[in-house]
């Protein structure tokens, strides 16, 4: 059996382990051949398809991004996109895809799942938000940086006696922003699932100065004020039709100066947070999907996604899968309210 593999949407750390494991295990387990389907939709419908066997794969655990590439492309943007799709596995003798990404990509693979191409999905986001996992690879690393920068933002905030609002990613989703900044004792958590009081946002700013203390405040870049509308960087859209987001963070530092007379500055970690090394919880979870998900293919268990419950590596339907975001509970949110202001 040859089988193709592919890695979509934003890159994040982990992303070559779960190559890795799919083609250590694919070769010297099942005898299976390998393609690497280059910048992930991009490359299906270009028939831009490289050999992938174990010497390729070696010494690419500890490294960040993919080495397959990666794009946001829509294959039913084009209009004989999933022909396209087919002609290219087609050409190249390819009998199954593992489709390595996010919402965007394993739609993608949900779609294409229901025209007959048979694939298994693996899930990957920073955001977290992949339903039915408990955790996706790059989400650890991210955290982890995310962390380290309020850490170290917290000393040049008391220094200058001065409010620092620090953006994180999560577009629809706040799991950055909340574990990051519980981590980094942040003083106002933002985050998307919960539109958010201005007042009460200054409120607990002006409240850390009264005790002489510098406040963090950390933003998702989808958080929203209540009433108003989500802070966008400009109107045009990825293939997806998603916005380029990013600019809470400056009118969160501005309408805190002018409503609290203090010095706010803003921080906008973004790509950094993509970047660089897996930690070590991102690389056993992304060369546990990648086992499982070439098991599923020996398997003939097609249209399935291998998820993390508990410590256990289950399948589930795509279709379940991609049918909803995974939001932070409100629950969960509230437990650290005590911690505000």
């Amino acid at each position: 059996m040859k089988v193709g593999v592919l890695t979509g949407g934003g890159d994040c750390p982990g992303l070559n382990a779960v190559i890795r494991s799919v083609v250590r295990k694919g070769v010297q387990e099942y005898g299976f051949d390998f393609v690497g389907l280059r910048d992930g939709w991009r490359g299906a419908l270009q028939g831009k398809v490289v050999p992938l066997g174990i010497p390729s794969v070696r010494g690419i655990l500890p490294r960040g991004g993919t080495i397959l590439g990666s794009s946001r492309t829509n294959p039913f943007k084009d209009e004989d996109g999933v022909r396209r799709v087919q002609d290219t596995l087609a050409a190249h003798g390819v009998d199954a895809l593992i489709v390595i990404g996010g919402e965007d990509t394993l739609g993608v693979a949900t779609e294409l799942s229901r025209q007959g191409i048979p694939l298994v999905g693996v899930p990957k986001t920073i955001d977290n938000d992949v339903f039915g996992t408990d955790y996706t690879f790059g989400f650890d690393t991210a955290v982890g940086v995310a962390t380290e920068a309020i850490d170290r933002l917290h000393t040049t905030a008391e220094s200058h006696m001065r409010a620092l609002v620090v953006e994180v990613m999560g577009r629809h989703s706040g799991w950055i922003a909340l574990h990051a900044g519980i981590a980094g004792g942040a003083n106002v958590i933002l985050i998307p699932e919960r539109p958010f009081d201005i007042h009460q946002v200054c409120a607990w700013v002006q409240s850390r100065f009264e005790i002489n203390y510098a406040p963090i405040v950390v933003a998702a870049e989808g958080a929203v004020p209540k009433g108003g509308q989500m802070i966008l960087k400009d109107q045009t859209q990825d293939e997806f039709g998603h916005v380029r987001l990013s600019g809470i963070g400056e009118w969160l530092a501005q309408e805190i100066s002018e409503r609290t007379g203090a010095d706010a500055r803003t921080t906008v970690l973004g790509h950094i947070q993509r970047g660089g090394t897996p930690s070590a919880f991102d690389r056993w979870l992304a060369t546990r999907f990648g086992l499982h998900a070439v098991d599923a293919v020996k398997d003939g268990d097609f249209g399935k996604m291998v998820a993390l419950r508990g410590n256990r590596i289950i399948r589930l339907p795509l279709a379940d899968a991609t049918a909803q975001t995974k939001l932070v509970e409100p629950s969960l949110y509230d437990e650290f309210e005590v911690f505000f202001g």
